[in-house]
């Protein structure tokens, strides 16, 4: 009786037993945090593209961007790639997998400023030009299938067509 009365006292080894328990939920949590990380830095990727996208955009001539006509195809496609690589000649991607039909280029006028400005004189107003983008989100841990696959990342940015 005394020997099972010691042996349950016995408090050596209680902190590997307690440290065997927390492991599977600790390295749970480490790779999570690597995943919620790998997923923003994806996504601040796209966001400065789209956004990179839009300020070149902005700078290309009035004449791309006819206020009722449609948008010159040279300059989507600029525009397409500057927003996918960074730039006009770039060939690889600033996300993986990212292509240029995952990239949507538009414009609308803005006729409330036909007479001010820069735009005076401009018919139909001032051009803002639309980028917007969406592609697949390249999990770390895809591999082995613990997470879904069908995840986008997406992001929009809007500039005005100076005319430079």
């Amino acid at each position: 009786m005394m020997r099972a009365l010691a042996f349950l006292r016995d408090t050596r080894g209680a902190a590997a037993a307690e440290m065997a328990l927390m492991i599977p939920l600790l390295l749970i949590l480490m790779f999570v945090g690597f995943e919620a990380g790998h997923y923003f830095y994806t996504e601040h990727k796209v966001i400065k593209s789209v956004r990179e996208g839009a300020r070149y955009g902005g700078r290309l001539p009035w004449a791309n961007f006819p206020c009722g006509g449609s948008l010159s195809t040279a300059a989507e496609t600029q525009i397409k790639q500057v927003t996918r690589t960074g730039t006009t000649t770039g060939t690889a991607a600033r996300v993986p997998g990212m292509a240029l039909d995952d990239i949507t280029v538009s414009f609308t006028c803005d006729s409330s400023y036909i007479d001010s400005g820069i735009f005076k004189g401009k018919s139909g107003g001032a051009p803002v030009l639309l980028v917007e983008a969406r592609t697949g989100y390249n999990s770390l841990f895809g591999q082995l299938g613990l997470t879904d696959t069908t995840i986008d990342v997406q992001a929009s940015a809007e500039a005005v067509v100076n005319g430079i």
